[in-house]
């Protein structure tokens, strides 16, 4: 049996074209409420420069003590300390990182400050991966210094492009 034409018409008319992935994360209720809100993303960019900082504060303690050769990060006992604060804030940071993602897709896909930042934090995990990877932290390794080093340059530059996305 053939669809009369009007009936087609009226069919392609109703049609919408799929969303984007990135335009239903943008069209979520929540991710509109987030932009909306007079709050929201302004809590959350607080929250995240406090998580950046608790990160980086206790980064920079560990990788200027391996820097420098100190026997408290060679004996393990700064990386037990501070790693619980690395952790929360990391965790803190990629949260509150997330949801602004989500309240602005679009822009954040298409910013390449914000895409740079990104290939700079696999950067930074794939340091720290292989440097713990190796076993204890042996701060008289000049391999180990050396990702120190590169570990604060990066941290730095992640932000830098964080400052960056709001002018790019």
């Amino acid at each position: 049996m053939a669809i009369p034409a009007a009936q087609i018409g009226h069919f392609l008319c109703l049609w919408t074209p799929q969303l984007t992935p990135i335009d239903a994360l943008q069209q979520w209720p929540f991710a509109v409420w987030l932009r909306s809100s007079p709050f929201a993303y302004p809590t959350l960019e607080t929250l995240h420069i406090m998580a950046i900082a608790m990160v980086f504060g206790s980064i920079i303690v560990v990788d200027f003590s391996i820097i420098r050769r100190s026997a408290l990060a060679s004996s393990g006992l700064l990386l037990r300390t501070l790693l619980p604060w690395t952790l929360a804030g990391f965790s803190l940071a990629a949260l509150t990182g997330s949801l602004m993602f989500l309240a602005r897709a679009s822009d954040m896909i298409s910013n390449r400050a914000f895409i740079i930042k990104l290939v700079i934090l696999f950067c930074i995990g794939t340091n720290a991966a292989i440097l713990h990877s190796r076993g204890k932290v042996d701060s008289s390794n000049a391999l180990t210094r050396a990702q120190a080093a590169a570990s604060i340059l990066m941290w730095l530059a992640v932000v830098a492009c964080g400052r960056w996305i709001a002018y790019v």
